[in-house]
């Protein structure tokens, strides 16, 4: 499958290969009279990035803006390493994920207490941004590019460093994490699964269904996601995660009454959650051998923890 999908003129999904898996993770490239860039992911991304930067005739130093929906490392850790070699290039980023890319010490340690020793293999290098090369993007404000526009928005909810984007070209939305995670494996079937994202440490559901209702006031014709690829169904999109979001809850709930270790309630939660979705995959028709399988593991551990740590603070 080709690593770059032309989504309109001008505008291109680079598949950035996060965990080194195909259509796990996008960066955009908006081609204007300024070239910006939508999310580097992890730093060991960053050849796939410039790969597909040189496929479509992009010089670094014609990139002018890389912009970041929120800081976590799947979506932001590259950014330091990409705008090393960018020299012409600003960074865009909600104005609460600034301290955190100057100095990246927090989210290193955050990150590492959720991947342990697979930190390195996965994140490494994180590299510091200085912050005269930062724009902090307020609330409704609007970046020009040329001929279009981005209107970035601050939707909290999967984190409160998180901010979205309308693009004027297409009335499609950058969604980041806030509509959750859509298995590309299942554009050939007929039902998607698209689930929450609940990574810790900010996740709060409340405050991402105000995103969502947002995101509804917007009209937006398409959604841009993070994990993975446009998708043209936003409805469906937000009807999905407001589905699975009070399963997941629930069952957040039943795993802080197994135990009060914190390692067996994620192992109880994250077993459940597989559960959960590998049943309504089954009674909806798709097969154990599929490849959706595969993928949802990665999910489930880590909106486990998110549940947790929620459940948690709500309960102190």
């Amino acid at each position: 499958m080709s690593r770059i999908q032309q989504l309109a003129p001008n505008f291109y999904c680079i598949d950035t290969h996060d965990l080194n898996r195909e259509q796990r993770t996008s960066s955009y490239l908006l081609i204007d009279e300024k070239i910006a860039l939508i999310e580097t992911s992890a730093s060991p991304s960053m050849p796939y990035i410039v790969e597909g930067l040189d496929e479509l005739h992009i010089a670094l130093e014609d990139i002018q803006y890389v912009i970041v929906t929120h800081i976590h490392l799947d979506h932001a850790g590259g950014s330091g390493l990409f705008l090393q070699n960018c020299p012409n290039a600003t960074f865009v980023v909600h104005p609460r994920g600034v301290s955190h890319m100057v100095d990246p010490s927090r989210l290193i340690a955050s990150a590492k207490s959720v991947y342990g020793t697979e930190f390195d293999r996965l994140f490494d290098p994180i590299v510091p941004i200085d912050s005269e090369r930062i724009i902090e993007i307020g609330h409704e404000e609007v970046l020009s590019l040329g001929q279009h526009q981005l209107t970035f928005y601050h939707t909290e909810g999967h984190a409160k460093h998180h901010v979205s984007m309308l693009y004027s070209a297409t009335n499609g939305l950058f969604v980041g994490d806030t509509t959750g995670v859509r298995y590309p494996e299942m554009e050939s079937e007929s039902i998607d699964l698209i689930i929450p994202s609940t990574s810790p440490n900010q996740y709060d559901p409340d405050t991402m269904e105000q995103s969502i209702q947002l995101y509804e006031k917007l009209n937006a014709t398409e959604l841009y996601f993070g994990h993975f690829g446009a998708y043209k169904n936003p409805a469906e999109a937000y009807k999905q995660v407001r589905y699975w979001t009070p399963l997941f809850l629930a069952e957040g709930k039943k795993a802080l009454t197994v135990s009060s270790d914190f390692k067996e309630q994620v192992h109880f939660l994250d077993t459940r959650l597989k559960e959960l979705l590998h049943n309504y995959l089954q009674e909806n028709g798709i097969p154990k051998n599929h490849p959706v399988y595969e993928t949802i593991p990665f999910d489930t551990i880590v909106s486990a923890m998110g549940i947790l740590d929620y459940l948690e603070k709500k309960n102190t």
